[in-house]
């Protein structure tokens, strides 16, 4: 049913594009109420407007904690226009329908990332246009609620196509939009006072970046829920798929644990394939590449160091879906920006996770992300571990952090030379690993070993040093740690126990 808008509460925060709506409905007669700040920029306008307190007979009270807050104003915007007793009790008060609220609400977020001072965050608490958005919302069938800047443009369409009318589908789209608005709202602030730790009720509000083509298959829907312009600027190539936001997360996650360090990473299906660090950003992305130039074959490429021409036209050379880095030289962006699908992606600040999730069983498992490298170092071998071989431990050990488990990585020199991740078993992983060092020529003398958790059994560092590899980085805990533990000290080999496992599943 096709409802025309004669009345209108306006009350906004944002008035930026607001202008072409409030000369929109003058020009359509619609009577206009409003308070403030808002009424001066409505009647700036040319408009005329009618202040709320005259309405009202109250004025802006509180500091202005109390404006709206008044049955004249909730009167008319919650009557229900097909019940004779509403709109008996409007004519008995004088209280005119209203067809149309614009409210957003206080800037709570923006305050909470700019202030710590409490009294400040809480009198960005809103109350009035919650009311406000919350009543217009339930009387949808009557009533037109926007609630946000977001969907001025919408409005806009409405009034301009439509001259002023609103059919019903129209004003429940605006009302659901509002509920969201609302609830988005709600959740902010309780996580200010929960200090954003886990509370009674699973509370996560994200705004709506982009609906995927589809989900990790094409027979699935997929949408992706964040602010991707605050982590990075596109440079070029198509739009990201589901698949390739989860692989970006994995590589930026990975990349991050070597601050300071230049080094470069190929990402799989969200498992390392290649990772070195180098002197210099050309050796380092060669180093990485030769990890598995086989896996690499439409990959993700990430480092944390500026992309220079030398890299780029080394790059150049293998078919890859995205690059991930801090910025790129003018002369390199224009080597890699050939081939038109490619996706370049500047990374503008680090990828931040407080806590992981995911659902199952009808409902949602959370924990802290896993941060770290180890908690303690204990060197429980046959020897202590060489500044060389320590160094290329705690590499091994990020590694195969971010492998899915069960996961090892075998390193030599900062560079993964082989890996095994996925497995049903440890033994299977390590020779996965070995096998994949094998496929790709290098020699595992020297090398050394990381487990994304303990060894039950010594038969995972015997297997190793049978292949030339004399130093295993693990977290320890094995009713059987002792196993493992006298073999590396019957052999001559480093074994480091680090307290902290690296489960990935």
């Amino acid at each position: 049913m096709q409802k025309q808008i004669k009345t209108a509460l306006i009350s906004v925060f944002y008035k930026d594009n607001l202008e072409n709506i409030v000369k929109k409905l003058g020009e359509q007669g619609v009577t206009i109420y409003s308070t403030g700040g808002t009424q001066k920029f409505i009647e700036e306008q040319g408009v005329k407007c009618v202040a709320v307190e005259d309405l009202t007979a109250y004025p802006s009270i509180l500091g202005g904690r109390v404006k709206t807050l008044h049955p004249k104003v909730f009167g008319g915007i919650l009557a229900r226009r097909d019940n004779p007793q509403d709109l008996e009790q409007l004519k008995q008060y004088e209280i005119p329908e209203i067809d149309l609220v614009i409210v957003d609400l206080y800037p709570f977020e923006e305050t909470v990332k700019s202030t710590s001072e409490e009294q400040a965050i809480i009198e960005k608490i809103d109350i009035g246009g919650v009311s406000l958005i919350r009543a217009a919302a339930k009387n949808y069938k009557d009533v037109v609620i926007v609630a946000s800047k977001d969907q001025y443009a919408d409005l806009e369409k409405v009034l301009t196509e439509n001259n002023g009318a609103t059919s019903i589908q129209d004003r429940r789209n605006f009302a659901s939009k509002a509920f969201e608005v609302c609830a988005n709202y709600d959740v902010a602030i309780s996580q200010y006072f929960l200090n954003n730790e886990p509370g009674d009720y699973f509370q996560v509000s994200v705004p709506q970046g982009q609906v995927n083509r589809y989900g990790e298959n094409p027979h699935q829907r997929g949408v992706f829920y964040g602010k991707l312009d605050e982590v990075f600027n596109k440079l070029h190539g198509k739009e990201l798929s589901f698949n390739n936001l989860v692989d970006v997360d994995a590589a930026c996650q990975l990349i991050q644990e070597f601050e300071g360090k230049t080094t470069f990473a190929v990402i799989k299906h969200t498992n390392v394939c290649g990772v070195a660090t180098r002197n210099t950003l050309k050796e380092a992305w060669e180093a990485a590449l030769a990890g598995d130039k086989e896996s690499a074959f439409g990959g993700v490429l990430v480092t944390n160091k500026v992309i220079d021409k030398a890299t780029a036209e080394s790059i150049n050379e293998i078919f890859f879906e995205i690059l991930i880095a801090p910025g790129f030289d003018a002369d390199a962006l224009a080597v890699l920006q050939v081939k038109k699908n490619r996706i370049l992606l500047e990374q503008k600040q680090p990828v931040q996770s407080k806590y992981m999730f995911k659902n199952v069983l009808n409902g949602v498992l959370l924990q802290d992300s896993d941060k770290g490298n180890y908690i303690e170092w204990n060197e429980v071998g046959a020897r202590p571990s060489t500044a060389e071989e320590k160094a290329d431990l705690e590499f091994a050990n990020l590694i195969a952090k971010h492998l899915k488990s069960n996961a090892i990585a075998l390193v030599k020199n900062q560079q993964l030379i082989g890996k095994g991740c996925g497995q049903t078993s440890r033994i299977d992983a390590l020779r996965h690993a070995i096998e994949k060092a094998g496929q790709f020529n290098f020699d595992l003398k020297g090398a050394v070993m990381a487990s994304d958790a303990f060894f039950p059994f010594n038969d995972c560092v015997t297997i190793a040093h049978e292949h030339g590899i004399n130093a295993v980085i693990q977290p320890g805990g094995s009713v059987r740690d002792n196993d493992s533990i006298e073999y590396c000290k019957q052999n001559g080999m480093v074994m480091v126990t680090t307290g902290m496992r690296h489960f990935r599943h």
